[in-house]
């Protein structure tokens, strides 16, 4: 199995809240932020739904999908979330993209568990043409992210007859400066990954393509690409159809800077398979976000959210992260992946 390092710490900052900005060793005072990305897996409610393939998750189906589970999931999914990036703020992330959501009623009741719903979250949802039903969608503070615009970009291929997640695009003022995000779930690779790795290529065009359209109207955009794109930094999905870049001192102004590949080139995981981590679930900004010299927020330091009240304790699978079914047997536990997230810094002048 690749080794799977806790993630470091970094001391260029002391606790920090957005609310109340800290001074560093410079004497400046900066405010952050955290920005995330969850994968919920399988978060359906427990009605069968008749236009899609939920019938795993009913109570008469091989889940015996119940209230009592539903609801631990909701309570494990909120226990995640409002603690990523608690090493830096308190407040939990700014705005957080998830997938594998059922539908819009498993969002709501989401964010209305008691500590999302005192941390004041919203969020925006639409339906994908998925045929399991699952979207993704985003959490967002609307104290802190004030939501613009949103639209879809769903992923037209040559076989119709292929369904998968749409994009999310939600536009929005963080802190007064306008800030895109791109909220993915790329097709998985359950069928074979080199099967399966055209599909990918196809969504990291769709999501360039979105890029670009922003970038048409805002040449120097702050863009914020997260998801679970089952492939890999180093795969060609990232390196070639989307074109990432892996190092800041390389980028040039429009290019995507994904902090993830040295993450991944360190033994950081975000998912297990066959005693292999994979790091799937990444965050990716636009070259604006990396400028040091910008008097708006800019990227700080990226993070897998690994803590060990979500590794599996024991068994064959001890270490990996803590799921709610593991072949075929409720096991109680939160997800298969772990959340990534990254920390924003704005110094005030």
């Amino acid at each position: 199995m690749k080794k799977f390092y806790k993630y470091a710490s970094f001391l260029l900052f002391p606790l920090l809240a957005f609310q109340h900005p800290a001074v560093n060793a410079q004497g400046k005072q900066a405010k952050v932020v955290c920005v995330a990305f969850y994968n919920l897996e399988n978060l359906f409610d427990t009605i069968d739904d008749p236009k899609i393939d939920d019938a795993e998750f009913t109570p008469n189906g091989s889940g015996k999908w119940d209230s009592e589970k539903y609801y631990t999931k909701l309570s494990h999914m909120a226990e995640v979330i409002s603690q990523i990036g608690d090493e830096y703020t308190k407040n939990g992330p700014v705005f957080i993209g998830v997938s594998e959501v059922e539908n819009r009623r498993v969002v709501e009741d989401l964010v209305n568990t008691a500590p999302l719903k005192s941390m004041g979250y919203d969020f925006i949802h639409f339906d994908s043409p998925d045929a399991r039903g699952i979207d993704v969608a985003l959490l967002y503070q609307p104290k802190l992210f004030k939501v613009t615009s949103t639209k879809t970009h769903p992923l037209k291929m040559a076989d119709t007859s292929f369904r998968t997640r749409d994009i999310l695009q939600v536009d929005g003022l963080l802190d007064g400066e306008l800030v895109h995000v791109l909220v993915n779930h790329w097709p998985s690779r359950s069928s074979g990954e080199i099967e399966t790795a055209p599909k990918r290529d196809a969504a990291a065009d769709n999501c360039l393509n979105a890029v670009k359209a922003i970038y048409k109207d805002e040449p120097n955009a702050r863009i914020i690409i997260m998801g679970d794109l089952n492939d890999d930094p180093v795969d060609e999905s990232l390196m070639k159809h989307l074109k990432i870049k892996t190092k800041p001192e390389n980028l040039l102004p429009g290019d995507l800077f994904d902090p993830m590949w040295q993450l991944f080139h360190d033994g950081v995981g975000s998912l297990a398979y066959r005693d292999s981590w994979n790091l799937f679930d990444q965050i990716i900004v636009s070259s604006a976000l990396m400028d040091k010299k910008s008097d708006g927020y800019r990227y700080l330091k990226a993070r897998v959210f690994n803590k060990k009240f979500l590794l599996q304790k024991d068994g064959a699978y001890e270490g990996y992260p803590f799921r709610t079914y593991g072949s075929g047997v409720y096991l109680g536990g939160y997800s298969d992946h772990f959340p990534v997230y990254i920390f924003l810094v704005k110094e005030i002048r």
